[in-house]
This record gives structure tokens, sequence and C-alpha cells, in this order.
């Protein structure tokens, strides 16, 4: 069982910066793959990036890519999205994520979420 905290958020104005947070719990936060989604108001959950458990691999969303950044501190239990050149349309509900295999896989959803933190940006 993993539980998971998101830190971080706040109100930003576009093109400034965030560096959300994700603290876990338990002893084998290596042996988790991560991950960040969002979810805007009217709108879908969706994948915004993830990193492998040993930290070798990283996927972002298209809109995301260029711009944020993804890492985990595996000695901290903690894995971090720095996100950069924020726009209005990232504004969003994000939520931290783990799934218990080497790599988040694409169209399954993770095994374990956070509450979510809110990042609003503003024009």
């Amino acid at each position: 069982q993993v539980q998971l905290v998101e830190s971080g958020g706040g109100l930003v104005q576009a093109g400034g910066s965030l560096r959300l947070s994700c603290a876990a719990s338990g002893r084998t936060f290596s042996s988790y793959a991560m991950g960040w989604f969002r979810q805007a108001p009217g709108k879908e959950r969706e994948f915004v990036a993830a990193i492998s458990w040993r930290g070798a691999t990283t996927r972002y969303a298209v809109s995301v890519s260029g711009r944020f950044v993804i890492s985990r501190a595996n000695a901290q239990n903690t894995v971090y999205p720095q996100m950069n050149n924020l726009k209005p349309e990232d504004t969003a509900v994000y939520y931290c994520a783990a799934a218990n295999s080497p790599t988040i896989r694409i169209g399954v959803d993770p095994d374990y979420w956070g509450q979510g933190t809110q990042v609003t940006v503003s024009s």
C-alpha cells in the first residue's frame, strides 16, 4: 500500500513556474513508477508526465513536453514535476500517481492516487 500526498500548487501568472512535490509513504518507493495527471474543470483526467521506478526513463504529454520536467528522489520518497512557462490551459487539479510496475503504461491506470493539488495559471 502506498499513500501519496501532493503539495506545491497555487496561483501563478502565465509564463511563470511552479514545482510540485509528491511524498510517498512506504519503504518500497523505488519499486513504483510514478506519474502526474491533471483534470481541468469539465474535462477528463489526462496524463501529464511519468518516470520509471529507477528514474532512467521519462515520458511527457505533447502539451507539456519541453516545459515540464519530472524527477524523483528515491532516498526521500518524493517525485517532482518542475513546471515552466506555464499557460492558462495548464490550470487543473494535478494528481500524483504510483504504479506497481517499472513504468506507467499507456492506457493503464496507476494503482495509487493522491488527493490532488490545484494549479491555477492566470493570463
